[in-house]
């Protein structure tokens, strides 16, 4: 499987960005998807979760409310709708897989995108 994470960008903290991850290979919709980020200095963190249905999923308390997960397994995405954005949600965004189950640790994804910068203004 490769992830290929897009949509990171600058924004003012209040504002939202859309990032998505696109996938390779047929299996996508076997896998749970994750997102995490990891600000400089700082150890990556688990962001959300979503199973391959779609239809669970887990949110880190520091987003709860503002960050929401999605996936099209048609497409073969998942996208994670960031809103309110804050100056401490700066920090790479990466999207990854994992063929069974939610994880909210990042040992558990077996594949990784490259990562996507977000940058929140204050």
């Amino acid at each position: 499987v490769q992830l290929q994470a897009s949509g990171g960008g600058l924004v003012q903290a209040g504002g939202s960005l859309r990032l998505s991850c696109a996938t390779s290979g047929r299996t996508f919709s076997s896998y749970a998807m994750g997102w995490f980020r990891q600000a400089p200095g700082k150890e990556r963190e688990f962001v959300s979760a979503i199973d391959w249905s779609g239809q669970r999923t887990s949110v880190a308390d520091s987003v709860k409310g503002r960050f929401t997960i999605s996936r099209d397994n048609g497409k073969s995405t998942v996208d994670l709708q960031m809103n309110s954005l804050k100056p401490e949600d700066t920090a790479v965004y990466y999207c990854a897989a994992k063929p069974v189950g939610r994880g909210s640790r990042s040992s558990e994804y077996d594949y990784w995108g490259q990562g996507t910068q977000v940058t929140v203004s204050s």
